[in-house]
């Protein structure tokens, strides 16, 4: 009965079965880091050198990776370099919960095997195993994410999770995904509290395992397949209308509760080529290994703001560590709709097409301003490379033009306070050029609190959580000489999310502004956000 639940566990995100081992030189044929996947592996060479150096990653699973000298099971060709694994919140036991679906999410991570290198082949990775849990396990399973959460001094940028709760184990009357299960307020809340970006994997549709697909503040990752050799359709398995085995009993509507999306993202997840513990490579498919994809990117783009910050760089501070900039900066520069080479579709090189073969601008998200990301596709398909690109031009303040491309962290506070800034403009510097789009999206934290019993501020087996809400920041795409909302070329104005994301053509070229307005205060009178923007400018 054990093994058929974690065997729910796993096909519930459509983890599809290996196709068994094959040799190393196969992984170059279906490479989800090339070009034609993330393009990360552009990010490995010269002139960036991005490997992931010294940054702490994290992973919480049903089992973990193993290590070699602690696990007999594990090959001496061990393709994970720096590793450290628990159980729970326990120094892992030697050869126990030892895991091969753990081992393969954590080499599209963090191998460094040659010929077979992971996004950040050089990070460290904290694994935590929770464990064959008979009930609920929503209590254990928070517990080692916070445990991973507090590793390197408690600076662990990401924190991914290839693995989830069913609806029918939660322990609420009538449960359903509102963001209420407690593994999905502890997500929320370790979000916030640790500073630290979860990246979970998803599925969307019918059956499936979704808890905590309803987080806020984190991103959930759907999986595309290949065409002519781009990783640019979403995978049919997403939707969860086909089940598998053991998945049969979970059919049912498990989407989140009213109009909020729960894909940020897509990542490649199909025929994915990945490390097993005895060092050979076989292929497997499904939302388990799109989300390491998200996770070591995180990385990459950590390391670069580290070096910025210790050369002193001008526009960085550790703003550039902040969770919210990571969500906001991986999701504005995700790939939409492939450009033409005129620049206008912001360089992107690849159209995502959903199930129905519909691209981002005949979805509902790009023609509702109600609505900021698609139902399949979320705010498109990564971009490891393009991740950089938005990253990389640093922090710009408001309060003087802002460049083309850029990011930036600060408050907005509601209406009322003697210093209230209900609203903030982002002027850009340059014209933009007639018909080119406007990306930008805006991100911030749910408030979840920790209901602390013994007060030594962890949670512990037995505690709860207290939702307090979401405050209501809106995102307009407005002429820089405009002041009226109403006179917006463009808005997203979602009143459930917690993001915000536009991607709209300016009608003619001139001077543009962003402006991001503070419309409801549900908590906080203070609401820090993250905003990222990407813009096409006028040629001279």
């Amino acid at each position: 009965m054990v093994q058929h639940r974690i065997e729910l566990r796993w096909l519930g995100w459509g983890v599809g079965v290996g196709l068994g081992a094959i040799a190393l030189p196969v992984f170059a044929a279906s490479n989800s880091m090339g070009a034609g996947g993330i393009d990360a592996q552009r990010l490995h060479q010269d002139p960036y050198n991005l490997t992931g150096q010294k940054i702490a990653l994290g992973q919480v699973e049903i089992g973990r990776p193993g290590l070699f000298g602690l696990d007999k099971a594990v090959s001496n060709r061990q393709p994970i370099t720096d590793l450290r694994v628990f159980f729970q919140n326990l120094p892992a036991k030697t050869n126990a919960n030892v895991d091969p679906h753990a081992q393969s999410v954590a080499s599209i991570m963090v191998s460094s095997t040659k010929g077979f290198e992971g996004v950040a082949p050089q990070a460290t990775l904290y694994s935590s195993a929770v464990g064959l849990l008979k009930r609920n396990g929503q209590p254990e399973e928070c517990l080692s994410a916070q445990h991973v959460a507090l590793q390197n001094g408690g600076d662990v940028r990401a924190i991914n999770f290839s693995f989830g709760e069913s609806l029918s184990q939660d322990p609420r009357e009538k449960p359903v995904l509102d963001g209420n299960a407690l593994l999905t307020q502890c997500v929320d809340w370790s979000s916030r509290v640790h500073n630290t970006l979860y990246v979970i994997a998803g599925n969307q549709g019918r059956g499936g395992i979704p808890i905590p697909t309803d987080n806020f503040n984190g991103v959930t990752v759907a999986f595309s397949t290949q065409r002519d050799g781009v990783f640019s359709k979403v995978d049919f398995a997403n939707l969860g209308e086909a089940t598998y085995g053991f998945g049969k009993p979970l059919v049912g509507l498990e989407q989140n509760v009213g109009p909020r999306r729960s894909v940020s993202v897509v990542a490649p997840g199909s025929r994915i080529s990945l490390m097993s513990l005895d060092g050979s490579v076989g292929r497997s498919s499904g939302t388990s290994f799109a989300a390491p994809h998200v996770t070591g990117t995180v990385a990459l783009l950590q390391e670069y703001g580290d070096r910025q910050l210790r050369q002193q760089q001008p526009q960085w501070s550790l703003d550039a560590r902040r969770a919210e900039v990571m969500k906001a900066v991986l999701m504005n520069s995700a790939e939409k709709v492939l450009d033409d080479g005129s620049g206008k579709r912001l360089g992107m090189t690849r159209t995502l097409l959903t199930q129905s073969n519909r691209s981002w601008l005949e979805s509902d998200a790009y023609q509702n301003r109600e609505i900021p990301l698609d139902l399949q596709m979320g705010a498109g398909h990564l971009s490891a490379y393009r991740a950089y690109e938005q990253f990389s031009p640093g922090q710009w303040s408001p309060q003087a033009p802002v460049p083309a491309i850029g990011w930036d962290y600060r408050a907005v506070e509601a209406a009322g306070g003697e210093a209230a800034l209900p609203y903030r403009d982002y002027v850009l510097a340059e014209p933009l050029a007639a018909g080119s789009y406007v990306s930008a999206t805006l991100a911030w934290h749910r408030q979840v609190d920790l209901v602390d019993r013994n007060g030594n501020g962890a949670y512990d087996l037995g505690e709860e959580f207290r939702d307090r809400g979401l405050n209501n920041l809106d995102l307009y795409l407005m002429r820089a000489e405009d002041d009226d909302i109403s006179q917006s070329v463009w808005s997203s104005v979602s009143a459930v999310d917690s993001v915000e994301h536009l991607f709209f053509p300016v009608p003619q070229a001139g001077r543009y502004k962003l402006r991001v307005v503070y419309r409801q205060q549900v908590n906080e009178a203070i609401q820090p956000y993250a905003l990222a923007w990407w813009t096409a400018p006028q040629q001279p």
